[in-house]
């Protein structure tokens, strides 16, 4: 699925990586660029140079039409799953208890949240 290269996405190709899972068709580099330069103010060579290293790591595809199209060939959700593991690994030597355990000491979980996980682990017993 995610090999380790693909996982090593930087926080700006992240930001490339977000426009394509919310396309719902395949995007030219022209309008990767116009939407990021919106948000981001980011010129065309480094949309360029961004959307190339997704392409080296095997994380998106090009077509070829008239131009390039670029879509993603992973899933937000799997790279999601896969960021949430490495970063137990990282942080927590694994442990996704002390994760959570860590979310509420430093309070960062809403009683809202807490209570959402409760019912999610009496659902999956």
């Amino acid at each position: 699925m995610i090999n380790s290269l693909a996982g090593r996405i930087s926080d700006s190709e992240l930001e490339v990586m977000k426009l394509l899972w919310r396309s719902e068709e395949p995007l030219s580099v022209t309008e990767i660029r116009e939407a990021l330069q919106k948000s981001r103010g980011w010129e065309a060579t480094t949309v360029k140079t961004l959307v190339s290293r997704l392409v080296s790591k095997g994380v998106i595809r090009q077509e070829k039409r008239n131009v390039y199209y670029y879509s993603p060939l992973i899933s937000e959700r799997d790279y999601n799953s896969w960021a949430t593991r490495d970063l137990i690994e990282k942080l927590y030597s694994g442990s996704a208890m002390d994760l959570i355990a860590s979310l509420v000491r430093s309070e960062s979980l809403s009683q809202t949240d807490i209570e959402e996980l409760r019912e999610m682990f009496r659902v999956e017993e």
